[in-house]
């Protein structure tokens, strides 16, 4: 594994290990209304990304028609349809349904990612592919519910497949920094008119302690660090081996709750541990395609070896 290979893995991880620990604290966030809490989130979270991207010397890149249908795309999918398609799912199913059809994400990634560049998928990663939403599937369990709740909740697997796909071609042009930014930007007024529909005037209210913790840890740590460690990571490694560590967010949400002492993990869980380990491994010595042979350094110009 060469250094720019090693780094996009780090940075993967973090990204990933940075969602599932964030379960436990959107829990605190339950009677905060959705839409305006994500609002709140982007706002504060594209501020915080400009700032750095302006100290950092990095300028305002405008961008023509197809990667603006693009960007507007990839907020209305990998945002604020897969928060929507999530809430409409729970409202139908069991969580673990949901989880369980999003872990799904790495083989999907794995599938699709070739042919849309019209080549064959790699049947490595495919197989490592499918180890880790296996794991994941396993961590997760295994629940029932309304077809609706199936509908929705392959929706918000579409929107989490979309996150990346979207954005593998912005980055050349903008780098993780500059996209994390203009993502956050582009999302705010989706969900603050969503909000307005659902909430009405109660769209955004005072929090109380409890819930602006959460919020600030949201907007830091989740919506600006986590976009930019996953943006950082998808550059380096591309959509298929990229996709393999969502598969590590159900493990580090189950490890969360044991250490919160609100769970505790068994047998099961270390099964699917061991799976999506097992299947990350294979993706990341799996041989890469030819488009794929020169890792897309020049996507990093947010990173500290460009500009």
């Amino acid at each position: 594994m060469d250094r720019a290979m090693a780094r996009g893995v780090a940075a993967a991880c973090g990204a990933q290990c940075i969602l599932g620990a964030s379960a436990a604290v959107s829990a605190l966030l339950v009677k905060y209304p959705v839409f305006g809490a994500q609002a709140i989130r982007y706002t504060v979270a594209a501020l915080i990304l400009v700032g750095i991207a302006r100290a950092r010397g990095l300028r305002f890149v405008p961008l023509d028609r197809r990667d603006t249908l693009r960007l507007l795309l990839l907020a209305m999918t990998g945002l604020v349809g897969f928060n929507v398609c999530i809430q409409l799912s729970l409202r139908y199913t069991a969580p673990t349904t949901l989880g369980t059809l999003i872990a799904c994400t790495p083989v999907v990634l794995a599938l699709v990612t070739p042919l849309l560049e019209r080549e064959r998928p790699s049947l490595q990663l495919l197989g490592a592919g499918a180890l880790v939403s296996s794991g994941a599937a396993i961590t997760q369990g295994f629940g029932g519910g309304h077809p609706l709740g199936f509908l929705f909740a392959s929706g918000a697997l579409a929107g989490e497949v979309l996150f990346s796909l979207l954005a593998v071609p912005l980055l050349p042009k903008l780098g993780p920094f500059r996209l994390s930014a203009y993502l956050c930007v582009v999302a705010i007024p989706m969900f603050l008119a969503l909000g307005l529909i659902v909430d009405g005037s109660n769209v955004v209210r005072v929090p109380t302690r409890i819930e602006l913790a959460s919020l600030i840890y949201l907007t830091v740590v989740l919506s600006a660090l986590a976009f930019l460690l996953w943006y950082s990571g998808l550059s380096r490694l591309g959509a298929e081996r990229a996709g393999l560590f969502t598969g590590i967010v159900p493990i580090v949400a189950a490890a969360t709750s044991a250490l919160l002492g609100t769970g505790r993990p068994g047998v099961v869980e270390l099964v699917g541990a061991v799976l999506v380990g097992a299947g990350v491994v294979a993706g990341l010595r799996a041989k890469p395609r030819a488009s794929r042979e020169a890792p897309a350094h020049v996507c990093c110009e947010g990173l500290p070896q460009a500009e």
